[in-house]
Parts: structure tokens; C-alpha cells; sequence
């Protein structure tokens, strides 16, 4: 459904040239030369970045990273065009973006337009919801991300609790027993530098063994409060980030792994690093120096990352490396890391019931204070990490299936690369490096 009408326009594309009319030519003018189906292309994905922009300055945070010319951000900021001229705008690019004759693209610039035409109707679905639309949460995150979850009813996750019961045994709420087991685990906040720093380290040394990084590369660590997510990766272009980690809550042993690859390596840092060397830089794809938050690019973005975890540490690897390293940088007793491990693995497991619980909050079917209750009870967290998660889907609302379905996406398409780690960590590479869109992800 369009919201807006489609603008009138010249019946010649934007980006071909034509000739001036003249009243009494005295020679005949010189032809001029048709653009290529290719330029047209690349007209079309430089007004797709600065309408981006000027959707940034509509709502803060849609942007979440930008390096491109300093005189698009410029323009976008001194932009007067309201919500509906915007939205006009959207729609004529996706006219134009589809009346160019794919077939004569080349096999990369295919995918390129098919990356805009999906980030484009990211960004239509977007502005609907800036003017007050509601769209349920399937709506939504099909618009947005271009892929939705499937919605298992939460009694299925009970025999994972039952199971989980047995491993944390005693009196008391799940929840009670798991969350003071886990805070046995807790970093001391004296100590979280040298622990991020340590497992940043690993995580970059075992991305560097497979994917060759820019020179130059570096990120700067900062220690933050008061904000809706545990980690946050603010990318800078140039090959360099901003990673920020949040203190409000204690930080355990297991997050220091966790954000040091999701934020860093293989994660946040390293495919924007690799977007901007080999499309925006080597290409001069322009699209790739913004990064709309609210786009099919945050599923890839976030899945990559997630699964890039477990590319890193595979089996017993992260264990191993946190009980001989992370855990004396932390003053904690090696000799327990098996039973936390072997917990939060078993937790995993409950991922699924965060959809399920976000769709019912966001869609009006339960409450504030229910979805609290089914938070603590589904995920195993304290009232105070289920509100701080809740808080976050009042914020980013379905975003959070970038997550876990994100994750199991990227997993299904690098694990079917084969066992050998060489296959699997060339198929991130290619994931993290080129116009990658949900669909890409999944077999046929």
C-alpha cells in the first residue's frame, strides 16, 4: 500500500541527459549520449543516501552510522522537506529503481539494486510508522527487516525450564536461583577494562586468522551508563569504532566474549570496515557509507555478529579461553567456569520466547506489568534486567529479532558452507562484505 502519491515527473529518467529545445536551430545539435542502465543506478543510490539522511533528521538514531560526503550531511540538515515530501520521495525512487532494465546490469549490480529497492521499502515502512501508523509486529518487522520470526506459544518453552530446574536445584522462583548463581560471575568494575580488552584481543585474533582486515583498523573502548542496551558499536568510517559498554548493570564473565566479538570481530566493527573498503571505497558504492538502523541491514548485521561468536569459540573453545584467560583477569575461580558455561548454553535456548513475549507486548495483548512477569519467568532474568529489556522494546520495538533470528539464519546458510572452518569463515566473509539481504540467507 502507498501512503503517497507518486509525484509527477519528466518522462526522461533523472540522470539522462537531453538536449536543450532551441526555436531555429542553425545546425543540428550533437547527440547526446543515453546514461547507462549502470549510471542510472548509481544516480539513484547517491539520492537514496541523501534521502536517508534527511530521514535521519527526522528521527534520531535512524542513522546509525554515516561516512560518506560532509556535504550531503549538510544538506540533509538544512533540508525543509516535511514527512510527506520525504515520503514522496521514497516512493518516486522506487518507480525509477524499477524501471531500469535489470537484465542489463552485470551479476553485482543486480544484487546492488536489489539492496536498495529492499532498503528502500524499509525506509517507506519507516516513515508510516514516523506519522503515527501502527502496523502489528509481523507487519512490522517483515517492512523493516524483511524477515519475521516464527511465534512459538511460551508453554513450549517449559521443558527447557524444567531442565534448567535441575541444573540450578532449590527453593525459590527459577529466576531467584539462576540470577544469584549467575552473579557469582559478576566482573568487578575494577577489573572490566583488562577483561574486554583480553577477549577484544581473541576475538580479533581469530577473525584476523581467516579474513584479511583493513590496515589501520582500530576502535576506541568506552564505559557508559544509562542506556536501553548492554553494548553498542558506533562506527566511525575510516576503519575505526566507537564500541561503548553499559554498566548499569553488573557485567558477568560471559558478556566480556559476547560484545568483544558482536560489537568488534567478527561483528559490528569488522563488516562495516569491510562495506566500506570493498563497496563504498573500491566500488565507489555510496550507499554503503550509511547505515539506516531500521533496515534489512540490521538482520545481517545483528545475525552476523551473534553467530560470530560462536564462529570464533566453536565447542569447548570459549570455555577454554575464558577459564585460562578472562577468568583470573577477573579474580574469579576457574575451577567453576564448566557450571556457568554449561547454564548460560542451556539458557540459550530460551531465545525464542523473547519474540514471542515482544510480539504480544507490541501488538496490546498483554500489559507492561505482564510482560515483566513473562520476561523473568522465559528468560531467567531479575526484575530489573526484565524491565531494562523491556525498555528496549519500547525503544527499537521488533528489532529484537535481529537477534535470534537473525543469528539462526546466518548460521543455517554459513554451516551449510560445509564443517571445514576455511568454508565457514570464507561464507561470513562473503556475508559481512557484500550486498547481503535476508533472502540471501536461505537455501532454495
Amino acid at each position: 500500500m502507498r501512503l503517497w502519491p507518486l509525484l509527477l515527473v519528466p518522462a526522461v529518467l533523472a540522470g539522462c541527459a537531453m538536449p536543450e529545445k532551441q526555436a531555429q536551430p542553425t545546425a543540428q545539435p550533437a547527440e547526446v549520449r543515453k546514461a547507462t542502465s549502470s549510471e542510472m543506478l548509481g544516480h539513484l543510490a547517491n539520492r537514496y543516501v541523501r534521502l536517508s539522511l534527511e530521514i535521519g533528521e527526522r528521527e534520531p538514531g535512524y542513522i546509525d552510522a554515516y561516512y560518506g560526503p560532509a556535504k550531503w550531511q549538510a544538506d540533509a540538515e538544512s533540508s525543509q522537506r516535511g514527512m510527506i515530501e520525504l515520503g514522496n520521495a521514497v516512493t518516486l525512487l522506487e518507480e525509477q529503481l524499477g524501471n531500469i532494465p535489470v537484465e542489463t546490469l552485470a551479476d553485482d549490480e543486480k544484487r546492488r539494486a536489489r539492496f536498495l529497492r529492499a532498503q528502500l521499502n524499509a525506509a517507506h515502512t519507516r516513515l508510516i510508522m514516523m506519522q503515527g501508523e501502527t502496523l502489528s509486529f509481523r507487519e512490522e518487522s517483515l517492512g523493516l527487516f524483511g524477515a519475521t520470526p516464527e511465534l512459538k506459544p511460551l508453554a513450549s518453552y517449559d521443558g527447557i525450564l524444567a531442565n534448567i530446574e535441575k541444573m540450578v536445584p532449590g527453593d525459590g522462583p527459577l529466576d531467584v536461583r539462576v540470577t544469584e548463581f549467575l552473579d557469582r560471575y559478576v566482573i568487578p568494575k575494577q577489573r572490566l577494562k583488562p577483561v574486554f580488552e583480553a577477549a577484544i584481543a581473541e576475538c580479533r585474533a581469530r577473525t584476523a586468522r581467516y579474513i584479511k582486515l583493513p590496515e589501520g583498523e582500530k576502535f576506541t573502548m568506552e564505559f557508559v551508563t544509562d542506556k536501553p542496551w548492554s553494548g553498542y558499536n558506533y562506527y566511525q568510517g575510516g576503519y575505526e569504532s566507537l564500541i561503548q559498554i553499559n554498566t548499569d548493570l553488573p557485567i558477568r564473565i560471559s558478556r566480556a566474549v559476547d560484545l568483544g566479538c558482536h560489537e568488534g570481530y567478527p561483528g559490528h566493527h569488522a563488516l562495516n570496515m569491510l562495506l566500506e573498503a570493498r563497496q563504498a571505497k573500491a566500488k565507489g558504492w555510496q550507499e554503503f557509507s550509511v547505515y539506516p538502523l531500521y533496515s534489512p541491514q540490521s538482520l545481517i548485521a545483528e545475525g552476523s555478529a551473534n553467530y560470530g561468536i560462536d564462529l570464533a569459540f566453536p565447542g569447548d573453545e570459549r570455555l577454554k579461553f575464558e577459564r585460562g584467560v578472562l577468568y583470573p583477569l577477573a579474580g574469579l575461580d576457574p575451577g567453576t567456569a564448566r557450571a556457568y558455561f554449561n547454564l548460560t548454553n542451556a539458557m540459550g535456548a530460551l531465545s525464542g520466547a523473547r519474540f514471542t513475549i515482544a510480539q504480544q507486548y507490541l501488538d496490546g495483548e498483554i500489559d507492561r506489568e505482564e510482560a515483566v512477569k513473562l520476561i523473568r519467568k522465559y528468560q531467567l532474568v531479575s526484575e530489573k534486567r526484565a524491565r531494562q529489556s523491556l525498555d528496549f522494546n519500547d525503544t527499537y520495538r521488533s528489532y529484537v529479532i535481529n537477534y535470534g533470528l537473525g543469528k539462526d539464519m546466518v548460521r543455517a546458510h554459513i554451516e551449510d558452507a560445509g564443517s571445514d572452518p576455511l568454508f565457514r569463515w570464507a561464507a561470513m566473509e562473503r556475508i559481512i562484505s557484500e550486498p547481503t539481504l535476508p533472502a540471501d540467507l536461505i537455501s532454495e
